[in-house]
């Protein structure tokens, strides 16, 4: 059970694996059930200190030793894009987005496997089912959207959309679940896009949306170099979130020897 007679969520904790950033180290999380009345206030809080959500799951990571994921969020009305930034969003302009309800399409499933297959094809989710991905996208106790972006003039229909982000809706700003696009645009740089047009809806949809999440980044790991290149960046050390200045002065830590 995940629920105190109290009101308190209860938490556990998963057994350790093989992390799949870090070559060496063990991976666990801890986690709790949101799927109660509370869930919005719940995820809210603990958004705060670092989780993420995954369907009705909220959990962050608690490996023994060490301390590598850090979590990061965006200081939206702080941020200006780089000149290489405004590069993607000029070259990617004539893309029309589409916010909607968190329903899940085959047409977006098909993007999704062409994803996992040339971004991640030795990754447990290459091998998620149509059933599995619908529970991803559908599963969640809170405000979610899903933003659809489509390459064509037109959203009727018979448009196709090219990428797709799963985004969740916290009293202090977006949270970024899962985004993923067609391989066939790779050199638009698409993923970098979506956060920064996540930044403009936060700018725009509420003066309360004053953050966007982006889960956790990793120093010195390939595949989260991408978010310590958005300015002013905030990371969670210590219970607090401070700006990170320097990336590359930053390694993965370990928790101090008992």
């Amino acid at each position: 059970m995940f629920q105190h007679k109290n009101g308190f969520p209860s938490f556990q904790i998963t057994p350790a694996a093989e992390c799949p950033y870090l070559d060496g180290r063990k991976e666990q999380k801890i986690f709790t059930i949101a799927t109660k009345s509370d869930s919005v206030s719940l995820y809210d809080t603990l958004a705060k200190q670092g989780f993420r959500r995954s369907q009705y799951i909220l959990y962050k990571p608690l490996c023994v030793n060490c301390n590598a994921c850090l979590s990061v969020r965006i200081r939206v009305h702080d941020f200006i894009p780089s000149t290489s930034q405004k590069r993607i969003l000029a070259h990617n302009r004539y893309l029309k987005r589409q916010i909607s309800q968190p329903v899940a399409d085959q047409s977006h499933y098909k993007i999704f496997k062409k994803y996992l297959t040339h971004r991640h094809g030795d990754s447990e989710m290459s091998e998620m089912s149509e059933y599995d991905y619908q529970d991803m996208v559908e599963s969640s106790a809170i405000n979610t959207w899903l933003i659809i972006y489509y390459a064509e003039k037109r959203r009727d229909n018979n448009s196709k959309p090219v990428a797709v982000c799963i985004t969740d809706v916290l009293d202090d700003g977006l949270s970024m679940l899962y985004s993923y696009f067609d391989p066939a645009f790779s050199k638009s740089s698409l993923g970098t896009y979506m956060v920064l047009d996540n930044v403009e809806i936060a700018k725009k949809s509420n003066a309360n949306l004053k953050y966007l999440y982006l889960g956790y980044w990793i120093p010195t790991s390939k595949k989260m170099d991408y978010k310590s290149r958005f300015s002013p960046l905030e990371v969670l050390r210590n219970g607090q979130w401070i700006e990170l200045k320097h990336p590359k002065s930053y390694t993965p830590d370990y928790f101090p020897e008992e």
